[in-house]
């Protein structure tokens, strides 16, 4: 039997590639999780809202919708567990006119079919009575959202890893992959921790990079390999204090979840994401939009201070889909989906990737080691 230097290796130490080697850790594999860039989590799982989401949104029998809302439970006993802060704040979902009470109806309808907990409708009255600054027709009212510390929990997860015998190397981007005759593969990455490794199980899970990473792989057919879109969205920070304790959605845009409210852990109010497709990762923020944000932010605030919006980052989502096409499902894509056993490419884990993460590493380990059997 083949000796290999890992059980497993997993490419991206964000949230997901983490979360995917704690799950493997957890069964008695040694894991290495290779990360291209300085530290742990700088790519999407350092540049988005932090919102832990309920599972309201998503198409009842997806991985999304399942993902989320058992991503979700598992990370609150989680985040207890390793004492790492989150506000389990809730959510209003408002409609702000007559017109947009459809919508927000077909989302409730869509939750509980999801299972999500403790749901209420409301009336204006009802919701302003929560959020006195609020401009509410009606709105709907999920407990269980929350925002947490991301970074903390991805330390946590990096942690666990390394408790477990494995590391998790930064500044060492993959570079290739080639299959073994007897099964396996050889992992080879550049950087400062550059090596060439072999490795039974294999996991990528790069966020923007998947789409490069699974080019990299010998034999792994390129029909096969999902067409990204980068989907880029600026947050503005409020100067002045926070209007809300709860976070405010909007109904939907296409695409997206819309520009929403959140006061972040250090109780200031941040604005974000819009969404704007982009071929390049630039992640400047034009002062500019302002304006848009400010009309935008006024159908749910109108109280909102004129000037009070200044930039603060941007983010950017690995979408499969482009403007105006269907938002599709997270992809797990395994031996049936690209003939080499061992392998697991991960595509498209853009929200609600972080709070799902530790659902989805369960499913990967999952299936990997089924499969392995």
């Amino acid at each position: 039997m083949t000796a290999f230097d890992f059980d497993a290796v997993v490419v991206g130490a964000g949230a997901v590639g983490l979360a995917c080697g704690r799950a493997l850790s957890k069964r008695g594999l040694v894991v290495l999780v290779l990360e291209k860039e300085g530290h742990i989590g700088q790519g999407v799982s350092s540049r988005n809202s932090e919102v832990i989401h309920g599972g309201l949104y998503y198409p009842t029998g997806s991985l999304k919708a399942r993902f989320c809302v058992e991503g979700r439970r598992a990370l609150y006993t989680y985040l207890d567990s390793r004492k790492i802060d989150y506000r389990k704040c809730g959510k209003l979902v408002v409609a702000t006119n007559a017109d947009e009470v459809a919508s927000i109806e077909a989302i409730f309808e869509r939750a509980v079919a999801n299972g999500v907990e403790g749901l209420e409708h409301l009336t204006g009255e009802q919701a302003r009575a929560l959020e006195p600054a609020l401009n509410a027709h009606a709105a709907i009212l999920s407990p269980e959202s929350g925002i947490f510390a991301s970074h903390d929990y991805m330390l946590a997860l990096q942690g666990e890893i390394e408790d477990a015998g494995g590391s998790v190397v930064v500044d060492t981007p993959f570079e290739r992959a080639e299959t073994l005759p007897g099964g396996g593969f050889t992992v080879t990455a550049g950087g400062e921790g550059g090596a060439v490794v072999t490795t039974r199980l294999l996991v990528t899970a790069p966020g923007l990079s998947s789409q490069d990473v699974a080019g990299r792989i010998e034999g792994f057919p390129a029909d096969r390999i999902p067409r990204g879109h980068f989907g880029k969205g600026v947050y503005f920070r409020l100067t002045g204090k926070a209007p809300f304790e709860r976070l405010i959605y909007p109904p939907p845009i296409s695409g997206a979840l819309g520009t929403h409210y959140r006061k972040d852990l250090g109780g200031q109010a941040v604005f974000g994401p819009d969404l704007e497709y982009v071929e390049t990762e630039d992640y400047s923020v034009d002062p500019a939009r302002a304006e848009g944000f400010a009309t935008y932010i006024r159908r749910f605030w109108p109280g909102l201070p004129e000037g009070a919006l200044t930039p603060d980052y941007a983010g950017i989502r690995p979408k499969l889909h482009g403007a105006g096409e269907t938002q599709p499902d997270f992809q797990l894509d395994g031996a049936e989906v690209h003939g080499l056993p061992g392998l697991m490419a991960l595509f498209g884990i853009e929200s609600p990737g972080l709070t799902s993460s530790l659902a989805i590493g369960e499913a990967v380990a999952d299936r990997l080691l089924g499969d392995a059997i």
